[in-house]
């Protein structure tokens, strides 16, 4: 028996339908843009849906980058392997700090949560000289650590973590004690798989910061071969801005940047709903 749809929810659907409808539309934009032909970037008026898809502007970008020093994979090798492992350090980093500040107590855990909401204040440019100044006091220039040391602190995870881990009934960890369990197996047997909605909505934030940023490269890494893929595409736009040839590289670079983006927004888009639900949950 079908259940009577009101003219509301029919209204209410509509208008969520063509909002997200519209919401789509820059990233079709992205996609199309970065397969039209020389003559269709110039068009005017200019074309939202591509008429001509070509990959030459992808062939021209590598072209452009083989003959440079640097190869591009390098570049994007640089790009995977410093997320990657910026992503996994700060993904325990977080998880265990969150885990200790949410379930026990000692001594100036006020202080810390407090220091913790106070950074959530700073912009990140803030804190460039003395990112700087650490980093060269440590000698990790033009290292992968030095990539991944700046990220490694973030607020934002463990002020995260911290909200939802303190939702995990504390009678869960005493009963695991009571079984004999250490306080490592409980962390992770039980408070990260609960916390897997938590991690993945960290995870996309993480990563989209990282794989975005310049700072490192720009800053820590003189040596052209340990800096990113986002600080070559940066360089790249900087020098096509008043260059009509150099657009369809700049297309392609940009679709290029925000692939990456997309898929793992896609892949864990699910867990960070169960995170906005459960942290309503009181």
């Amino acid at each position: 028996m079908f259940r009577k749809i009101s003219a509301f929810q029919v209204i209410l659907v509509t208008s969520f339908t063509g909002l997200a409808a519209f919401m789509l539309l820059p990233i079709v934009f992205i996609f199309n843009h970065a397969f039209k032909p020389q003559n269709e970037l110039f068009l005017f008026p200019p074309r939202f849906l591509v008429q001509n898809p070509t990959f030459r502007n992808f062939e021209t970008l590598f072209l452009h980058a083989s003959n440079a020093t640097v190869p591009f994979t390098r570049y994007l090798f640089n790009s995977l392997l410093v997320a990657a492992l910026t992503l996994v350090c700060v993904i325990l980093v977080s998880t265990m700090a969150g885990y200790v500040i949410a379930k026990y107590r000692f001594h100036f855990k006020g202080l810390i949560m407090s220091l913790i909401t106070l950074s959530l204040m700073f912009a990140p440019e803030t804190v460039g000289i003395p990112r700087f100044l650490i980093i060269s006091g440590l000698g990790i220039n033009d290292t992968y650590f030095g990539h991944i040391l700046p990220a490694l602190a973030s607020p934002v995870a463990v002020f995260l973590l911290i909200g939802f881990i303190s939702q995990i009934p504390n009678e869960l960890l005493e009963a695991a004690k009571i079984d004999g369990a250490t306080h490592f197996q409980i962390f992770r047997k039980i408070v990260v798989p609960l916390s897997v909605p938590a991690i993945a909505t960290i995870s996309i934030f993480t990563f989209q910061g990282v794989w975005g940023d310049v700072e490192t490269s720009t800053l820590f890494m003189q040596d052209e071969t340990m800096r990113t893929l986002a600080f070559y595409v940066n360089s790249l736009l900087s020098g096509l801005q008043n260059s009509v040839a150099g657009q369809n590289m700049a297309a392609a670079a940009g679709l290029l940047m925000f692939l990456p983006n997309l898929f793992i927004f896609l892949m864990f888009q699910k867990r960070v709903l169960e995170t906005m639900v459960h942290s309503g949950i009181k």
